[in-house]
């Protein structure tokens, strides 16, 4: 069976902007986007995984929720959504957004310019790797023993593996707002029709749930 390369529960507004410019620690997501309002519907079900309360909602939110770790076997994200250092690491004992418990509990594989070594923080283990996009889902791949790699973000990383035609499915998750200007994943998701086959799945949430399966 394919190992497949997945984008999973990845939002952005519905004028395509999933960050803005300028991330810092105070500003995960850079200037003028609010993440708590692109997040808001997969916080709000019951399956969420930071949920410390009782309760949430069910349906089609909390199923893609829940499908975020199904088959996964490895990730690969960009060094922004790992951090906001920029350049050489200034600061080796900066070790993720996450803390002792990241969500991820398998290897993550963090593209960089700039290699260190690799950390192991309860069952997840960041490597940090300068490579192009094919040899890195290679090592992913690897990694997965047979699992499907998730590609986690951010825009930028999305964008190369589109671009180099390796992206198997993406679940986007379409928020009923506009931030005008920041990193744009598209103009338009008829950009991939292309490639891609697309339903588009309206949430009683108010998000549009855009699905992309290969051609």
């Amino acid at each position: 069976m394919a190992q497949l390369l997945r984008v999973q529960n990845f939002n952005v507004s519905s004028d395509g902007i999933g960050a803005g410019e300028n991330q810092t620690l105070e500003r995960p997501f850079g200037d003028g986007v609010e993440p708590e309002r692109l997040f808001t519907w997969v916080g709000a079900t019951a399956s969420w995984p930071m949920r410390t309360d009782p309760g949430g909602t069910r349906g089609l939110d909390d199923y893609l929720t829940r499908d975020y770790d199904r088959n996964i076997g490895a990730e690969i994200m960009g060094r922004n959504k790992f951090g906001p250092q920029r350049g050489p690491w200034q600061n080796h004992e900066w070790q993720g957004w996450w803390g002792e418990e990241p969500p991820f509990h398998t290897p993550v594989f963090v593209l960089t310019h700039h290699k260190r070594p690799s950390i192991t923080l309860s069952d997840t283990t960041f490597h940090f790797v300068d490579g192009d996009p094919a040899t890195v889902l290679d090592q992913a791949r690897e990694a997965a023993q047979g699992k499907d790699v998730r590609l986690g973000g951010g825009v930028t990383t999305i964008r190369q593996f589109l671009d180099a035609d390796l992206v198997d499915t993406l679940h986007v998750a379409v928020s009923p707002l506009k931030f005008g200007s920041g990193l744009r994943l598209w103009e338009s998701p008829d950009e991939l029709l292309d490639r891609f086959h697309l339903e588009v799945v309206p949430s009683p949430s108010g998000v549009a749930h855009h699905l992309f399966w290969r051609k």
